[in-house]
């Protein structure tokens, strides 16, 4: 987004700033300044940045323009923790959250909640003109969400950060409990809500979905001849669940010509979670593709797809996973359990050993989870 920012901006016209990407994913500029941090889980380079370009917004006038380019992963790399919390108090609960099975929501309700730049703070620290340019990378694309809504109100409050990591049974550092606690009984200040006239010079502009990603893969099958279903890009609940219905659906086509006929490609994005009960390796997506394979049990004329678009499922190199209707089969040959490794969280082991993880490398873009499922 920076590079492109660079490319369009006019020569004779003012321009620096400063983006924060993850580790691998920098690209060469000229006048803005780019930090590469950790994601998904933040650390202290993430932090000095975020504390740089608080410091730097503020120093903004009212004649200025603040630029803001956000996107999927920006609530780890821009992460300035508040008050007492520290950056290791901060990596402990968002390690939790994501290995919980919370949704994406939830743990930036929490993440708000927790930051000094987050939940609309950004905005309320600046008296320039905003304009936040926004990748979705979550379901529903409501830019309070993406990147925990640096320039965007946040509806939500103390309490709901306290109740979900009561809901998932996520014992919070002391630190970050203290600093929940203080907030919900009003001794901190909340995130600025709608309504509030720091967001009267600020708009948040979504330039790119996950529905869009979808629709362009629909038009790559039918151009193949192909027939393609987008089911939705809002797809949630935990992966290898997700798995066992879209395994239904297309056992339903496969058997019976029906609700769709065949050739056709089931299209569908959004973002599953995974509950960790083990140590083994792996992302949403792969746990997904396992489950899928496991419930289609070598099927006939299936074969599906499932990637992160970032070119990384979960914290692997690999953006995600092929299935084939003989993967069962090859893996058993392998001596690989396919159910064993489901159960041990190690859908990366399955697919590793047979040679059908898909690694692109850093894609440079962020639109959400991408899935095919292929019924010839």
């Amino acid at each position: 987004m920076a590079a492109a920012v660079e490319r369009h901006w006019p020569r004779d016209a003012a321009l620096s700033g400063l983006v924060i990407t993850r580790y691998a994913h920098g690209l060469p500029t000229e006048r803005i300044r780019v930090v590469e941090a950790g994601h998904p889980v933040p650390d202290e380079n993430g932090e000095a940045a975020a504390r740089e370009i608080l410091a730097q917004v503020r120093d903004l006038g009212e004649d200025d323009l603040l630029l803001a380019l956000v996107s999927g992963g920006g609530s780890s790399l821009l992460s300035l923790p508040a008050g007492e919390v520290g950056m290791a108090e901060l990596k402990k609960v968002t390690r939790q959250l994501l290995m919980c099975g919370a949704a994406i929501q939830e743990i930036n309700v929490v993440r708000k909640h927790l930051s000094a730049i987050q939940g609309g703070r950004l905005a309320a620290a600046c008296r320039a003109r905003i304009l936040a340019l926004v990748i979705s990378d979550v379901t529903g694309d409501d830019p309070t969400h993406i990147a925990s809504g640096p320039c965007a109100p946040d509806p939500s409050t103390y309490q709901d950060a306290i109740d979900i990591l009561a809901k998932y049974s996520v014992p919070p550092p002391p630190g970050v409990r203290r600093h929940l606690e203080n907030g919900a009984r009003g001794a901190l200040g909340e995130t600025p809500k709608p309504g509030d006239p720091a967001f009267a010079r600020a708009e948040n502009r979504v330039i790119a979905t996950a529905h869009r990603s979808l629709e362009a893969a629909a038009e790559v099958f039918r151009a193949k001849g192909i027939a393609a279903v987008i089911l939705g890009d809002s797809i949630t609940g935990e992966a290898r669940e997700v798995g066992k219905v879209m395994a239904a659906l297309a056992r339903e086509i496969r058997s019976y010509n029906a609700p769709f006929n065949p050739p056709v490609a089931l299209i569908s994005g959004g973002e599953c979670t995974v509950t960790v009960r083990a140590k083994g390796r792996g992302g949403r997506c792969s746990e997904f593709l396992l489950s899928l394979g496991i419930e289609l049990d070598g099927l006939g004329d299936v074969h599906a797809v499932a990637a992160d678009t970032d070119g990384i499922d979960g914290s692997e190199d690999n953006a995600g996973a092929l299935l084939s209707p003989d993967s069962l089969v090859r893996a058993g040959q392998q001596g690989l359990d396919a159910k064993t490794l489901l159960a041990g969280n190690d859908a990366w082991g399955f697919f590793s050993g047979i040679g059908d993880l898909v690694v692109t490398g850093p894609t440079l873009t962020n639109v959400n989870d991408y899935r095919a499922i292929l019924v010839l």
